[in-house]
């Protein structure tokens, strides 16, 4: 199915560069079942370009799934105009009384700032308190999992001396929903200033390591229902994310290394390794598929309650999406 995406976010011109099919009102109400709603918190500062890596990895070919996308009001933009996040954006004062299925918080590169310095510390702070009491599994990627996991369970992040930056190769710690089908061994792109100790997340028994390093620190953690889930690398990101990052921080004179395993040869003009999109593709898949429609109730009215009891008496999203299939 195609998203349901704010009116005039993409043109179509660049919907179909990217490969992504919308859903028009008329469509829309023809739906038998009500689509997936999904927030997207748009934390990064070219938002625009992240938006377009979001959509694409969420757009499904079989469940409806309907896009908000969310700001933190508390904060100025510099690199998206006020028009553009005023007209396509809710703040959180805008969805405080609703309920979603999914919310991503996506990465900032605020990891050399402690929480505590960062202007709206205090307004992501309600959005992440809104996530646990009103959505049903939430996806924490890169910045905004470290700050999750700081937020709700203490858990601290540490500088390293060099950035961890590149592909970087992992074996899967334990069996989940979200990392099935994914190889043994599989890789994901990374390009942080900071980390989190896998022992400092192994104390929380109710949290699982379900991918770890000791040179990047934990790269995909979950709470035990997978309702908080915190993936550290960037599977979202396009072939040559990694490459113009690189050529910036060059630009800016920073003390950048090559991406590590990224290039196919000795230095930046090498053809660029792509063999981790299949895994982060599939890993996007099964947080839609494995965990959230399996899992949300039917009525999102009800997912508070559903929650706290996870109520066999509460109808299932994948029951009522079945039921319709069947109809049609």
């Amino acid at each position: 199915m195609p998203l349901i995406l704010p009116e005039g976010l993409m043109s179509e011109s660049l919907l179909e560069e990217e490969a992504i099919e919308r859903l028009d009102s008329t469509k829309i109400r023809q739906l038998a079942v009500r689509p997936l709603k999904v927030a997207i918190v748009n934390l990064m500062p070219n938002k625009e370009e992240t938006e377009r890596q979001f959509l694409k990895v969420l757009s499904d070919p079989v469940l409806p799934v309907q896009i908000d996308l969310v700001r933190v009001a508390s904060h100025k933009a510099k690199n998206t105009s006020q028009q553009h996040l005023e007209h396509f954006y809710k703040s959180l004062a805008e969805i405080k009384n609703a309920k979603y299925d999914g919310m991503l918080f996506t990465g900032a590169p605020l990891e050399l700032l402690d929480y505590e310095e960062i202007d709206y510390w205090s307004e992501l702070k309600e959005l992440l308190d809104f996530a646990k009491e009103n959505v049903y599994s939430t996806l924490f990627i890169c910045w905004s999992a470290q700050a999750a996991l700081y937020h709700y369970y203490g858990i601290k992040n540490s500088i390293v001396d060099q950035k961890i930056f590149g592909i970087y190769d992992y074996e899967k710690r334990e069996d989940s929903k979200l990392v099935e089908g994914l190889d043994q061994v599989f890789s994901a792109p990374h390009s942080r200033w900071s980390c989190v100790d896998e022992g400092e997340v192994a104390s929380h028994p109710e949290l699982k390591i379900l991918a770890s390093r000791p040179d990047t620190g934990v790269s995909i953690v979950t709470n035990q229902d997978s309702r908080q889930v915190f993936s550290f690398g960037h599977w979202e990101y396009n072939i040559d994310t990694l490459h113009k990052e690189y050529e910036r921080d060059l630009a800016e004179n920073k003390d950048i290394q090559l991406p590590k395993n990224y290039y196919l040869g000795d230095g930046s003009q090498q053809k660029i390794r792509d063999d981790w999109k299949e895994s982060g593709s599939l890993f996007f898949s099964n947080w839609l598929h494995d965990i959230i429609y399996q899992g949300t109730p039917y009525d999102l009215e009800n997912i508070t309650a559903h929650i706290e009891s996870e109520s066999a008496n509460s109808q299932s999203y994948a029951s009522q999406f079945a039921k319709e299939n069947e109809r049609i």
